[in-house]
């Protein structure tokens, strides 16, 4: 029986609101040693406040609240049918529920919280951001945006095969605290994701009440489907700060390649800055992944650019991509992308000392055919309209350790990345 997606994150969104305070208490597991280091500090106040909620939380579950194998099964139903007619005849499912009624949310007191989740894991690692712009003096703060394939729950832990990561270290209960403690740890004021599959009942509630507007976009055919207990299908999401940004216009696409429709989507909207008035594109993708498949990467490449060239009128609007495009610098579609007649530029090339070349990793791992260490992930920006005045450093090789990622200190096998724009005053300003 179908069901209304809007009632069901309205039952998501009810059951985050109540179960916010006991955080602390969604499911803190005894598990193997993870490597020695320095312990979290916990949060006794917390952790207490946390254990004297859950009582009513737990009645709260036995009605609305239950996120059991109905929903997973909701889920799937509404993913074998989602499809280009689909997405117009339920739009409902594609964008965020109204929660204006939920009550907002300190970002320091929900970090806090995550931290005393995670307070027997190993500290998260320290990155910096490097200053690559101080010379283009701006009267409005710079827009910091964030990329990150945050590994879908289903496929870490039923179809990846990260053999050198802990089944410990993938828990959902404590992993999803590490992922928010991430973006909590940032700030970013537009945050670009891949791999979701746990949007309605974690992120689109929890970060709606930090004060984000967020889409979801899921592929039309998701791997997770395919795992036992799964959460539904995994897509993109697109978030921004709606105290900094006004939506103009989001269109949801869902690429091409040798005209066929695919599997792979993206997310494209023109927000405007409220302190300047000025407009701007933002999109976020997630292009097929493989060794095998560079024609058709190369393809929905061109098919997104040739979309994004319509939305920003001709590259009149600037331009920002963020994604992973499971391509290195060497495929076409990243060539494709650096000679777009966008006019766009890698903003990672910047850390490199002639600023010409990609960072040497953004996904470490291995599996059982072997370590995979890649180049993949991108944010691409338009030269002449924006300027790159910080990106946060990647993780070395010692910080990631020998059994590279995901681990007990980091929730992904992708890096985040995070830049900091300002719009240039002089249009034909390039960095």
């Amino acid at each position: 029986m179908y069901q209304s997606p809007r009632r069901l994150c309205s039952a998501l969104l009810q059951r985050d609101a109540s179960g916010l305070r006991r955080l602390p208490a969604l499911g803190l597991r005894r598990q193997s040693s993870p490597p020695a280091a320095v312990p979290r500090p916990a949060s006794p106040r917390l952790l207490a406040a946390a254990s004297a909620a859950s009582g009513a939380a737990r009645s709260c579950s036995r009605t609305v609240c239950s996120m059991g194998n109905g929903t997973s099964r909701l889920y799937s139903a509404l993913a074998k049918t989602l499809n280009s007619s689909a997405a117009s005849q339920h739009p409902e499912y594609l964008v965020s529920p109204d929660s204006e009624h939920l009550e907002p949310i300190d970002p320091k007191e929900l970090l806090e919280e995550c931290r005393a989740v995670l307070h027997t894991r190993p500290p998260r690692f320290q990155r910096d951001f490097v200053a690559l712009r101080t010379d283009c003096p701006s009267s409005h703060p710079p827009i910091r945006v964030m990329q990150w394939n945050i590994l879908a729950q289903a496929l870490g832990e039923g179809k990846d095969n990260f053999v050198q990561c802990p089944v410990e270290a993938l828990k959902w209960e404590e992993r999803k605290c590490l992922i928010l403690e991430e973006i909590l740890a940032y700030r970013p004021d537009i945050l670009c994701l891949q791999e979701v599959d746990h949007y309605f009942d974690t992120f689109q509630p929890l970060l709606s009440r930090l004060g984000y507007q967020g889409t979801f976009f899921p592929k039309p055919w998701s791997p997770c489907l395919d795992v036992e207990h799964n959460n539904g299908p995994d897509g993109c999401a697109l978030f921004f700060l709606q105290s900094r940004f006004k939506l103009v216009n989001s269109a949801n696409i869902r690429l091409t390649a040798m005209t066929l429709k695919t599997n792979q989507v993206a997310i494209a909207q023109i927000l405007e800055c409220k302190e300047s008035g000025r407009q701007f594109c933002v999109a976020v993708t997630h292009l097929k992944a493989r060794t095998g498949w560079e024609r058709f990467r190369s393809a929905q490449g061109c098919d997104l650019l040739q979309n994004l060239q319509n939305i920003t009128q001709g590259a009149k609007i600037p331009l920002i991509i963020c994604g992973d495009f499971n391509a290195e610098p060497t495929e076409d579609v990243y060539k494709h992308f650096a000679s777009s007649s966008l006019n766009l530029n890698s903003a990672y090339k910047l850390l490199s000392a002639d600023g010409q070349s990609e960072p040497p990793y953004t996904t470490w791992k291995i599996r059982t055919s072997g370590e995979c260490r890649h180049t993949l992930d991108y944010i691409w920006y338009s030269k002449q309209a924006l300027s790159v005045r910080s990106a946060l450093d990647l993780l070395t090789e010692e910080q990631i350790g020998p059994n590279r990622l995901p681990s007990f200190n980091y929730p992904s096998d992708h890096l985040s990345l995070v830049c900091d724009f300002s719009f240039n005053e002089d249009p034909e300003g390039v960095l």
